[in-house]
């Protein structure tokens, strides 16, 4: 019951931190009486406020500022025999839960996850035994409802260790499916999950999701200054060296698309580009888009400067491409520590290079 996401960085985010000032609940829109006390109720309606919401944490701008108060919901007229859902308290998350369980009544068990995505808060161990015992306690769970059992998330199985929930709490553990959109199908079948529940799929469309994240460097603070050097340098250094403009702004496109080369096209086609390593599969989607831009602007076959701008972006669109790695279901926190080991040098190298020739070019006075 969580979006894809996976435990290692980047998409995961940084330290998660434990004070949180929660706003307005406009999601909520009622109450139901338990002997517990009243339970706010949510709606499974999602709002044009909610939409934005999750357009702005997708391109990763106050991503960490997107949580929920922990506590017990209802969804719908839930009584006392009615399923108990148990969720992190990412915004995105729960948005996404209750999207998909209109016309259900169950009870919606949000847990401190200190607003990080259920997969990567196992990841984390913010969302763990602990949590889910604290959950379930604070809730008064055995006061408001007649079963003892819970739905765990699949994706939270790393973090939590169910035997030690049933012994802290009495209540015992369901695992659910991976995806939200498979709860109702899994709740009608007796909480039963199918083999293809279970399996983590990773198609386009999860991959389209995760690219704000990736090319959010082009919109970070560093990246933003860096442009606006390079626009101030193609306006004033023109008049002060043999160096033209149009060499600082190609400079500045070559450095835009290379990010978008490993942030964007990479994911994308991640299945169709050649290779394993996603440094790899960076370095060919840079150097292709970079390799038709340099030919388009100044003319094939390129000259020795032209080839150090090459290789400099594939460089970068090679180090952007590998960070997807952290993002994706593919590999494991050791595979991707693998991967940086062999790949960093021979980046560091390729942009080595080319900066040189780019050096070497401008000396000999061959950059116009």
């Amino acid at each position: 019951m969580s979006e894809c996401c996976g435990p290692s960085q980047p998409c995961c985010g940084g330290t998660p931190a434990l004070e949180y000032e929660y706003g307005p609940e406009p999601y909520v829109d009622g109450t139901v009486d338990t002997f517990a006390g009243p339970v706010k109720r949510v709606t499974t309606e999602l709002s044009s406020e909610d939409r934005l919401g999750a357009l702005r944490v997708r391109l990763a701008i106050a991503r960490n500022d997107y949580r929920v108060r922990p506590a017990l919901y209802a969804i719908g007229a839930p009584d006392d025999t009615s399923p108990v859902l148990v969720t992190g308290n990412y915004k995105l998350t729960f948005d996404t839960l209750r999207g998909e369980l209109g016309g259900r009544d169950v009870w919606l068990l949000v847990i401190d996850s200190r607003g990080v995505n259920v997969w990567c808060a196992a990841g984390k161990g913010v969302f763990s035994t602990a949590e889910v015992v604290r959950g379930i306690r604070d809730a008064r769970l055995e006061q408001t409802v007649s079963h003892t059992r819970v739905v765990l998330p699949q994706l939270g199985a790393t973090g939590v260790a169910a035997h030690e929930v049933r012994a802290a709490t009495g209540f015992s553990a369901v695992w659910g499916p991976v995806r939200a959109g498979d709860l109702p199908a899994f709740l009608d079948a007796g909480m039963k999950a199918t083999p293809a529940m279970r399996r983590v799929h990773f198609e386009l469309k999860d991959r389209a999701r995760l690219v704000g994240v990736e090319a959010s460097v082009l919109w970070s603070r560093r990246s933003v200054i860096a442009i606006g050097v390079l626009v101030a340098a193609a306006f004033i250094l023109p008049r002060l060296t043999s160096l033209s403009g149009e060499i600082w702004l190609l400079t500045m496109a070559v450095g835009v698309l290379a990010v978008l080369a490993g942030a964007v096209v990479m994911p994308l086609l991640l299945p169709w580009l050649p290779g394993r390593t996603f440094a790899l599969k960076g370095a060919i989607a840079g150097a292709l888009l970079l390799a038709v831009l340099l030919a388009v602007t100044v003319g094939a076959p390129l000259e020795l400067w032209a080839w150090g701008l090459l290789s400099v972006g594939t460089a970068l669109a090679s180090f952007v491409g590998m960070n997807f790695t952290g993002s994706s279901t593919y590999t494991s926190p050791s595979g991707v520590e693998w991967e940086m080991r062999r790949a960093i040098p021979l980046q560091i190298a390729a942009a080595s290079v080319g900066f040189a020739l780019f050096v070497v070019s401008l000396v000999m006075g061959q950059v116009g």
